[in-house]
């Protein structure tokens, strides 16, 4: 009787998951869960014939030995291991359920989707024909984000001008093809070569699908970002990927010239994705694609966003980008970097941060203001120094303008400067 009782029961379970859709979980040991979903009428029924049965031998003390699992009991063996029903309703059959993230920047199960729904529609394929004399030279093909429902795109200026020597010149007819299929003759507004940043306007008669700029700056090695552009001008291609190095220095990539900062990323960049945006799971544009390393994968940078406002700043304030000129090597002091050198040599002046200057440039603005190598920069313009990137913010398109400097000596001897900015030579 108490074989023929367990077989029954067994068999009601069995039943119950056949016509409830019950499943059963193997944890990899003796013990399993059965979880039974069934409709009330079922249910009760169950519940009924399992109990009569069940609790009708007493071959089944103690009670302990039973646990009661979508209203009727099952055996404790069977459910020692259990996991507890898992709630569908708020799954949908197309997988977009609930993607609720516990802060800003977290990724969700629709966070790469958002980001790229909210600003693809903003994102243009940009080709130029470059000409001369009548003759086909050559054709660029690369990206663009609509910035301004008015048809301000920002791109890149490699992809929209030819540089000979200082002088940039447009590679002449510019198309750009928006998502949708419209397709506009695009005129380049201005483009610089050391931030390889345009601006090139179209006309609508109507308002444009427009982008929304973020803050680079509050970007942390890990983030996950977005890339979106025109590779090979395959439109509407989306890649991710995270953020590797938030300040990642030109030098560092063997690129000469004025100091640039980027943002290095792992997302997949090709030829054709030059001047589309690198977005933020906000879906807001955090930076504008540049270039990558041909040689490596995974290697990408971007021009941060913040600088890219600013150049355009100075392409409504000045037409071009000046940036002044000190004619200084400069290193960001920490530290660590101070405790080194002070261990290479005692004289070195007692500073817990600012801006070394190990080089100073023959016949520069700042060598006629007296600077000399091994000074430490610790004011400039009234304002305490921390870093390169806060004297460079401070100066602005300051040319021409007197800037006094604290700096700090050897033996701690401190020294007023005053010194005069030039503008950058465009071909430096």
């Amino acid at each position: 009787m108490f074989r023929n009782t367990r077989r029954h029961a067994a068999l009601l379970l069995a039943a119950a998951a056949a016509a409830g859709a019950g499943s059963l979980h193997d944890h990899g040991d003796s013990a399993a869960s059965v979880t039974v979903s069934a409709s009330t009428p079922l249910r009760q029924l169950l519940s009924t014939a399992t109990t009569g049965l069940l609790f009708s031998n007493p071959h089944f003390a103690p009670w302990q030995d039973f646990l009661c699992i979508g209203g009727f009991p099952v055996l404790n063996s069977f459910v020692s291991a259990s996991v507890p029903p898992t709630d569908l309703s708020s799954q949908g059959s197309g997988g977009n359920s609930d993607d609720s993230r516990c802060c800003p920047g977290c990724l969700g199960r629709n966070s790469i989707a958002k980001a790229a729904a909210a600003v693809g529609p903003a994102v243009v394929n940009i080709s130029s024909m470059h000409e001369s004399h009548g003759w086909v030279l050559g054709k660029s093909i690369g990206s663009g984000t609509i910035i301004d429902p008015d048809g301000t795109i920002l791109t890149c200026a490699h992809v929209v001008a030819d540089f000979q020597s200082t002088r940039a010149v447009h590679k002449g007819k510019v198309s750009v093809s928006l998502q949708d299929g419209r397709e506009f003759e695009g005129v380049v507004l201005n483009a610089d070569r050391h931030s390889d940043i345009a601006v090139v306007k179209i006309k609508s008669k109507t308002p444009l699908p427009a982008a929304k700029l973020g803050s680079s700056c509050e970007l942390r090695p890990g983030d996950w970002v977005v890339a979106l552009g025109c590779p090979h001008s395959l439109q509407n291609t989306v890649t991710s990927g995270i953020v590797s190095c938030v300040d990642r220095k030109s030098s560092d990539l063997g690129l000469g010239g004025i100091r640039r900062e980027y943002l290095q990323t792992d997302c997949a960049i090709n030829q054709g994705n030059s001047g589309g945006p690198l977005v933020n799971l906000d879906g807001e544009i955090v930076g504008v694609n540049v270039m990558k390393v041909m040689a490596a994968d995974g290697l990408s940078f971007a021009v941060p966003i913040d600088s890219v406002v600013k150049i355009v700043e100075h392409f409504k304030k000045n037409g071009r980008v000046i940036r002044p000129w000190l004619g200084v090597k400069m290193l960001d002091l920490n530290p660590v970097v101070i405790e080194q050198l002070k261990e290479r040599s005692s004289s070195f002046p007692d500073v817990r941060n600012g801006v070394l200057v190990p080089m100073v440039t023959p016949g520069s603005p700042a060598e006629r203001a007296g600077f000399a190598p091994g000074d430490v920069v610790v004011e400039f313009d009234g304002k305490p120094i921390q870093s390169i990137k806060e004297i460079i913010d401070i100066m602005g398109d300051k040319v021409g303008v007197p800037i006094e400097v604290h700096v700090k000596r050897a033996n701690n001897v401190p020294v007023t400067l005053t010194v005069i900015p030039e503008e950058a030579d465009a071909s430096r």
